[in-house]
């Protein structure tokens, strides 16, 4: 069973500036609530019990954000306020479950995935990536039947747009298992049109193997000497270890970018 998942929240936000060079983008409200607690939701829903945030100490408001049992005591004393009480509850709830690694270097998705390696005690962990924000069906939920039903590593997958291909990670596919799980060959990082092997894109939610961790290890660093989890993916794929694509059915939101983060305030306040 899937019971642990890691949240890689130390990336600067560099396309939410201004406004992340003081508060991190995960903390951000929208349409009321911060889009980290959207993430929590999933988890909690899909029946996860522990998840390990991977922090910088440039964002360590996002701790305190859990971690402020003494603002809530006192506020709650004096204003007797049941929606903060049950706003306090909630954040307990949410602590119990969290624990915290810090990537003081910002060396890329692999390099965040490899300090968690001492807290994963199971031989599969779901990964979820705050930026996209997947609404209406429980994608996490979805995946891990596929993983229990198939014992394989499975990656979130949506269809794009030809022309958009050289935005995202893309798959190429080997054979189709049913309408919306296909197994895959490789992952080709923003291909152009021509070499696209597919229009199916990675999104962010991955279900992945212990097994990740040796490679990242003996993993030399990539594109602009990050440590890419994609290159890691690929090794597995290479020692012929089982990944599925899986086209999830509910409504996915960018919002890691200044419009996709309006965006998704408006789709959410609408639902």
């Amino acid at each position: 069973m899937i019971k642990q998942a890691i949240i890689p929240l130390a990336g600067l936000g560099t396309r939410l500036l201004p406004l992340t060079s003081v508060f991190p983008k995960e903390l951000l409200p929208i349409n009321g609530k911060p889009g980290i607690e959207y993430i929590l939701d999933e988890c909690i829903d899909a029946g996860i019990k522990e998840v390990i945030f991977i922090i910088s100490n440039k964002k360590k408001m996002i701790k305190t954000y859990f971690y402020n049992d003494n603002f809530y005591k006192k506020i709650i004393k004096k204003k007797k306020d049941k929606r903060i009480k049950e706003e306090y509850k909630k954040i307990l709830k949410y602590k119990k479950m969290i624990k915290f690694v810090y990537q003081n270097q910002p060396l890329g998705t692999g390099d965040a995935v490899l300090k968690t390696k001492k807290f994963i005690k199971h031989n599969f962990f779901l990964m979820l990536l705050p930026d996209d924000l997947i609404i209406k069906r429980n994608c996490s939920k979805s995946m891990i039947k596929i993983h229990k039903k198939y014992n394989a590593s499975v990656m979130a997958s949506m269809n794009v747009k030809k022309n958009n291909v050289s935005r995202w990670g893309i798959y190429k596919l080997k054979t189709k298992i049913n309408k919306n799980n296909y197994l895959i060959s490789d992952v080709i990082e923003k291909p152009s049109i021509k070499k696209a092997p597919s229009n199916k894109a990675v999104i962010g939610r991955y279900i992945l193997p212990r097994e990740i961790f040796s490679k990242l290890l003996k993993q030399k660093p990539g594109k602009g000497g990050e440590i890419h989890i994609t290159d890691a993916i690929q090794t597995l794929i290479q020692n012929d270890k089982k990944f599925i694509a899986h086209n999830f059915s509910g409504k996915y939101l960018d919002c890691g970018s200044m419009s996709g983060y309006i965006k998704s305030t408006l789709e959410i306040a609408k639902s």
